[in-house]
């Protein structure tokens, strides 16, 4: 049985992405909401990076999706399955990150694409997908995700530092405004969008008086095993669970925060800029 409607499979290869409404429940969100925001190791661990405004953004990762909640969602049959059959290869987890826009002071990102950063870490195809959840309602006014449909048709762009954070050639977005539709990407807690790695995306700063938190799962295709070492797994197996295993492990307190975060610092410079500027 498909994971996915012959629409969504449309959409995502047509315009880059397409939206999985109500992909999780509200007491799956809620627990995941829970655990996330009080989660000391989650805040210790998250890097701040200039957005070349001067304002910061925030955000966690790591690289292997653990036993607690936060592997719950990026494991279970909902999303991998889906994940697959648009790769049409086994998928594994790449890295997962929440990004931690919190009211008023959240920064933006920069107009990027995954690929641009990932293409470093030796994967010759942009055989990927990301999966962005909503963990709190996602508006304009507090920074949603912007994409420009269909821009993943042009192919990775070079990247540029601005501020801390590496984004897309300016001259090249420029252009690209003017030839594909911007999209805001309002969701509900629990919507989910899942987007192609060579899809130019952005968002704008929270201002306003709510979070906007979000949890985003990244996947490879086992055919895409990355030729060199990098601070992101190669291929690594995928165990999936049951979709019932959210709710189940969010509501053991013993069990629910289990992850070992990255080093963003030290060994994880793909997500918040180039890995290397010498190399742009």
């Amino acid at each position: 049985m498909s994971a996915l409607s012959e629409q969504q499979i449309n959409e995502y290869h047509q315009h880059g992405y397409f939206f999985a409404r109500q992909l999780f429940s509200a007491e799956e969100i809620r627990l995941l909401r829970e655990t996330a925001t009080s989660d000391h190791a989650m805040d210790q661990a998250a890097s701040s990076r200039d957005d070349g405004t001067g304002t910061s953004v925030r955000l966690s990762l790591w690289n292997h999706p653990g036993e607690g909640i936060y592997g719950m969602f990026s494991r279970c049959h909902r999303v991998v399955d889906a994940v697959e059959e648009l790769l049409q290869d086994e998928a594994y987890h790449y890295h997962s990150k929440m990004i931690l826009k919190d009211a008023k002071v959240g920064g933006a990102w920069a107009w990027h694409q995954d690929y641009g950063y990932w293409y470093q870490n030796g994967l010759l195809f942009p055989d990927l997908c990301s999966v962005m959840i909503a963990v709190d309602e996602a508006t304009e006014e507090n920074g949603c995700l912007q994409i420009l449909r269909g821009s993943h048709r042009m192919g990775r762009v070079n990247h540029i530092l601005t501020g801390d954070q590496a984004g897309a050639e300016v001259e090249r977005v420029e252009h690209a405004e003017k030839a594909f539709p911007l999209v805001h990407c309002k969701m509900a807690a629990g919507d989910a969008v899942f987007f192609h790695p060579n899809l130019l995306h952005a968002s704008a700063a929270n201002l306003s008086d709510n979070p906007r938190w979000a949890l985003i799962c990244c996947y490879n295709a086992r055919s895409n095993n990355p030729y060199k070492e990098s601070h992101h797994p190669a291929y690594t197996k995928l165990h999936k669970v049951d979709d019932a295993m959210v709710a189940t492990v969010g509501r053991d307190d013993a069990r629910r925060a289990s992850v070992d975060f990255a080093n963003l610092e030290s060994n994880d410079r793909s997500a918040t800029s180039l890995p290397d500027a010498s190399e742009t």
